[in-house]
């Protein structure tokens, strides 16, 4: 005799939380591998193999009665450790699907049994835990016969398995008539449902209480006051009343999955009157219905196929309700669902605004939280599986594609992020409320209705009270010491409980004592509250669903952007990646890695793509502010002071006054009234937008990774920055053309005034910016990319376009003391690209002063090196052309005093044009040396006053030893005139000895060749000196600075320190060289007709150095040929003008 069934005993609470989660890692499974059989590179290479199409026909047409012993598969004998090892992951998932299949059967039958009554308002885990695993154990069942090449997978792996082990896998048999009985998986399933339906359709019934009031139109819902917290103002402190409260926020896709899925089994009740109710209207709500992740199914086709394939049952009627219903669902459920999402963006937005201003709500009002995370939630998983997978074309119902493209669904995920945010930050609020109520309330009621009891068995009771006493002995106290709360083996009693009390015979008839369930269930949903809160967020608001319409969620971030109104929301599409690991599961650990790689992919693009679409804005605005800040140049008042000036004038030609005035800067910022939004009003509201969106959140985690959306803006905005500042200069190599430093000192400051802008929008350190990106252009390369900066392109273009013009275009450009710059002279035979370039507008001390605040003292040091380096070459080929003209040098060294031998020597000297000319550039160079160094003392004593004193004083004071050299570095650095340039020191120490010369030899040399060569430039007409300008059209008069220089260098580096005596060396033999001149024939007077320029010259070369004195001139040069000098110069200079 069969014993009796004790219900206590089948253990059915624990073994549908196992089954259940155990169908959740089958689905996962089984929908992996159809993944990767439809793909070509990520199924097993043999499997796409045409060499093998044979067998695999063969095994699908013989399936799963294989001879494996027949000729056709000895194929396969020679890639069986390949096929075994390749397919074992996909074989061994369908023995655990058989397993999972048995196991399901087992317990449906046992709950049979057991006759077990279902009621989601009373026994709510159990009926949901009962109506999930049927509804996933279809899933699975259909997902299954959608696998392709399942036959052919399963047969190659046994026959594989045969050739290695002599015989064929146990489980094969069994597996291929399973695969076989499921091809058509509803008609299976609907033969095993048969006997199960007196537990299913009573479950179902249960719905009729709740799905109605849930699946209601976004009209009702708003005149209900649903999600309404201020629809009654006077209950806002207190706890919502309901008797149901988890079904509160129970998915809407999950009970009409449950609806559509048991109804098809059980079709033959779908004559009562609310069964069809639930049928009709779950099927009108869409078209499509989830299966596994975005594996969908279009239902109404999919039943009516298997109504048809159903003979004998008569279920024509049933087949054209369900087309009617099909076409009901087409045309009416689209707006149905966009206007319940138009209703959740306002309440949810009122919801997140009030719980932010008083948190303290979220205690009492908490489950209005899930319930609208889970509406939202029911509602974006049907948008996205109905706007993924349109109806067939045969339907002649047209789809309106505004029903699916919301541009507002931003804000609706936003502010269901925003809920969730509030509910993890203020967890500890919402603990504190629940403690206090399940000791003071639940705990009470509890015991009360545990005394009404008028029998209760031991176990029950054993139960009961352990309930109680758990939720009794809470306090507060546990919340404020941070103590770890674990209700878990609270709801697992309760769900136990519920098993024992719901089944037929039972001691404790659940049925007949609703109020002790319903609010066992509450305790239940109070004390998830408490220790299970982020599992409950996930539960209600998961949007996971995303890592598997990829191309839906890029087109949404897209239209995000495109939409200036939403791009505050569009945060929310990074912190939507970090949902993506919940889509895994433990029975399919493989696909962590990829589902975690995908989200970081995403989370990192949508960050740089909202970082870029904010720089773009601050560029533009940046546009904007330079053309406004470029108006105000001083150059652009020309035109208002020459239009002034004409109005004084008599003549009033009224054709010549006719003429557009010129708009006045000033004029953009006047405003009629307030409508009217100008360009930088659009601006400033999109960088608002979207500053508020990058400053939402500190950091957000996506899998092992925390994004913080701040830096990446900063990053993306020095990059930003860093290419602006270049760009700025319009630097074209090919023409030329460069910016005006203080043309580009203007823009760039006006850029800064837009940047620093910034942090009234979003809490970042504008500095640490300028300290990044500023500091990185006083070098040649910037660390961003390795690419020229406004030092290095400067650099260039004034050694290489500039000095190069003044020094090959000789009489054009002049270098002129009193004006401090190089001034571009007017002449007859002056070339276009020297008028096109004027020089004064470039090298004038106000540009450098500007390029030396751009630059700093880093980039003026760099500039120096390379025009050192420039200075260096020369002196090195001076030295050449010392060595060919030696012997003759070192006579006139020795005979200066002997004007017939000076006068033969000077006629076999070689090259004297040569020297003379090189002389010259390198007195422009350091010409142009010298005013940079002015420029740039200017721009540290304005900026740096205190540290300048401090420099000046050591450079003054400290006496000439080893440390001098490091005090004139320093001063060098600083601007400070040294009596010779460190840099140039150092340039002309790295030259190589020539020819193995003495080098002390070849700079005493080099002075004599310089000095007696002087005089050939009275012979120039370009020699004349200028008084206007204080120079000589030629620049000779930069020899004075070069002599100077270039003497004390030599002289330091390669001598024993008597550059005084050199230089008085110097003086003597130019002195007696000009004095030759005046000397000479009336016919050779006119040859050295500039002798007077050339004089000057003498002065000069002593005013410039700090070695000679004039009296020391006098000795040796009469002092009234200088004064007729300069008295001639002048006077000839005033008849010019």
């Amino acid at each position: 005799m069969s014993r009796a069934m004790v219900p206590s005993q089948q253990k059915l609470a624990e073994k549908l939380t196992i089954l259940n989660d155990r169908g959740r890692g089958m689905l996962t499974r089984i929908y992996n591998i159809k993944k990767m059989l439809t793909k070509t590179d990520s199924k097993p290479a043999f499997l796409s193999d045409k060499s093998l199409d044979s067998v695999f026909k063969y095994l699908h047409k013989k399936f799963p009665n294989i001879d494996n012993h027949a000729g056709a598969l000895q194929v396969i004998n020679n890639i069986k450790q390949d096929v075994v090892k390749s397919l074992s992951l996909y074989y061994f998932t369908f023995v655990d699907i058989m397993d999972f299949k048995d196991h399901v059967v087992d317990l449906l039958t046992t709950i049979d049994a057991c006759q077990v009554h279902m009621d989601v308002t009373l026994n709510y885990d159990l009926t949901v835990n009962y109506l999930n695993l049927i509804s996933t154990y279809v899933s699975l069942m259909i997902l299954m016969s959608r696998v392709e090449d399942r036959r052919v997978v399963l047969s190659l792996y046994n026959v594989a398995y045969e050739y290695l082990n002599a015989s064929s896998d146990p489980s094969f048999p069994r597996l291929g008539q399973m695969v076989i009985d499921y091809d058509i998986p509803l008609r299976k399933l609907s033969e095993e449902f048969v006997p199960h339906s007196r537990v299913v359709v009573p479950a179902l019934l249960s719905l009729h209480k709740i799905y109605p009031k849930r699946n209601l139109p976004a009209d009702q819902m708003r005149a209900t006051g649903m999600l309404s917290l201020l629809a009654e103002p006077l209950k806002i402190m207190n706890v919502p009343n309901t008797d149901m409260v988890q079904c509160e926020y129970l998915s809407l896709d999950s009970m009409e999955k449950w609806i559509i899925f048991s109804m098809m089994l059980c079709h033959t009740y779908l004559q009562e009157a609310q069964l069809w109710d639930l049928w009709k209207t779950a099927l009108q709500s869409g078209y499509i219905v989830q299966l596994c992740r975005d594996e969908v199914l279009h239902i109404h086709s999919y039943i009516n196929t298997f109504f048809e394939s159903l003979k004998g049952h008569n279920l024509h009627k049933r087949i054209t309700e369900v087309k009617d219903l099909q076409h009901q669902a087409l045309q009416s459920s689209p707006a149905i669902h966009r206007e319940r999402r138009k209703f959740l963006r306002s309440a949810l937005k009122e919801l997140a605004l009030i719980f932010t201003d008083q948190p303290g709500l979220l205690g009492p009002k908490g489950l209005y939280v899930f319930q609208a995370l889970a509406v939202a939630r029911d509602e974006i998983h049907w948008l996205l599986r109905h706007f993924d997978n349109p109806p067939s074309k045969k339907h002649t119902v047209k789809l309106s594609q505004e029903d699916f493209v919301d541009r507002q669904l931003p804000e609706l995920l936003f502010n269901m992020e925003e809920l969730k945010s509030l509910l993890r930050k203020y967890n500890q609020v919402v603990q504190r409320y629940f403690v206090q109520y399940l000791a003071g309330y639940d705990a009470v009621l509890l015991n009360q209705l545990i005394q009404n009891l008028a029998h209760c068995p031991e176990d029950e009771s054993v139960i009961l009270s352990s309930l109680y006493n758990t939720i009794a002995g809470l306090s507060v106290k546990q919340v404020e010491a941070n103590e770890v709360f674990d209700f878990r083996g609270v709801r697992l009693d309760w769900f136990r409980l519920q098993a024992y009390t719901s089944v037929s015979r039972a001691g404790l008839v659940l049925r007949d004592h609703q109020d002790l369930g319903k609010h066992l269930n509450m305790i239940v949903f109070h004390t998830k509250l408490v220790d299970y809160l982020d599992e409950l967020i996930n539960e209600t608001g998961d949007l996971s669903i995303y890592c598997f319409y990829h191309q839906i969620f890029e087109h949404q971030f897209k239209q995000c952007m495109e939409f200036p109104a939403q791009h505050r929301f569009s945060i929310v599409f990074p912190i939507i990646c970090g949902h993506f690991m919940n889509a895994t599961h433990e029975l399919c650990p493989e696909e962590r890695h990829s589902i975690g790689t995908t989200s970081v992919q995403y989370a990192h693009w949508f960050l740089k793509e909202m970082s870029d679409e904010v720089n773009q804005v601050i560029t533009a605005i940046c546009e904007e502010q330079c053309m406004l800040n470029y108006k105000l140049l001083p150059k652009h008042s020309a035109a208002s002071i020459l239009q002034s000036s004409n109005k004084h004038k008599k003549n009033k030609d009224k054709k010549k006054q006719v003429g557009p005035e010129e708009e006045k800067p000033g004029t953009e910022s006047v405003r009629k009234n307030r409508e009217n939004f100008t360009r930088m009003d659009k601006l400033h509201m999109a960088l608002t937008e979207l500053c508020y969106a990058i400053n939402h959140c500190n950091v957000i985690q996506v899998w092992e990774h925390g994004f913080v959306p701040r830096e990446f803006f900063i990053q993306h905005l020095e990059t930003r920055f860093n290419k602006a500042l270049v760009g700025m200069m319009m630097y074209n190599p090919d023409t030329s053309e460069i910016a005006k430093p203080s043309e580009l000192l203007s823009s760039v400051k006006a850029i800064m005034s837009v940047l620093q802008g910034l942090e009234n929008y979003v809490q970042i350190d504008i500095a640490r910016v300028f300290n990044s990106v500023l500091p990185q252009q006083t070098q040649a390369t910037d660390s961003f990319n390795g690419e020229k900066t406004i030092t290095a392109n400067y650099t260039n273009w004034y050694l290489e376009v500039l000095l190069r013009r003044v020094t090959v275009n000789i009489g054009q450009i002049v270098y002129s003391p009193n004006h401090k710059a190089f001034v571009t002279v007017a002449t007859d035979n002056n070339s276009k690209e020297n008028l096109y370039l004027a020089a004064e507008e470039y090298a004038d001390l106000t540009e450098l002063r500007a390029l030396a605040e751009l630059i700093g003292p880093y980039g003026m040091r760099y500039l120096g090196e390379r025009l050192m380096g420039h200075v260096a070459s020369q002196v090195d080929e001076l030295k050449k052309l010392v060595i060919q003209n030696k012997e003759v040098l070192f006579n006139m060294r020795t005979s200066f005093d002997k004007p017939e031998v000076m006068r033969d020597l000077f006629r076999r000297l070689g090259n004297v044009d040569s020297v003379l000319m090189r002389m010259t550039i390198i007195g422009i160079l350091l010409s142009f040396r010298s005013l940079a160094q002015d420029a740039l003392l200017d721009v540290l004593e304005d900026r740096i006053p205190f540290l300048m004193a401090s420099v000046q004083d050591l450079q003054h004071f400290v006496p000439n030893m080893k440390d001098t050299k490091v005090v004139n570095e320093m001063a060098s650095a600083a601007g400070l005139s040294c009596d010779i340039d460190p840099l140039l020191i150092s340039a002309l120490r790295s030259q190589k000895n020539v020819a193995n010369e003495s080098d002390y030899e070849l700079a005493c040399l080099l002075m004599v060749f310089v000095a007696v060569s002087i005089p050939t430039l009275a012979k120039k007409d370009v020699s004349v000196f200028k008084a206007s300008l204080e120079g000589n059209l030629s620049n000779c008069h930069c020899l004075a600075k070069a002599v100077n220089q270039i003497a004390g260098a030599l002289f330091t580096i390669h001598g024993p320190g008597d550059v005084s005596d050199r230089l008085q060396e110097f003086l003597a033999l130019a002195s007696s060289s000009l004095l030759r001149l005046g000397q000479s024939q009336e016919q050779e007077k006119e040859t050295f007709k500039n002798r007077e320029s050339v004089y000057i010259l003498l002065d000069l070369i002593v005013q410039e150095s700090p070695y000679l004195t004039m009296d020391l001139l006098e000795s040796c040069f009469p002092y009234a040929l200088l004064r007729n000098a300069y008295h001639t110069v002048y006077k000839a200079s005033a008849v010019d003008n």
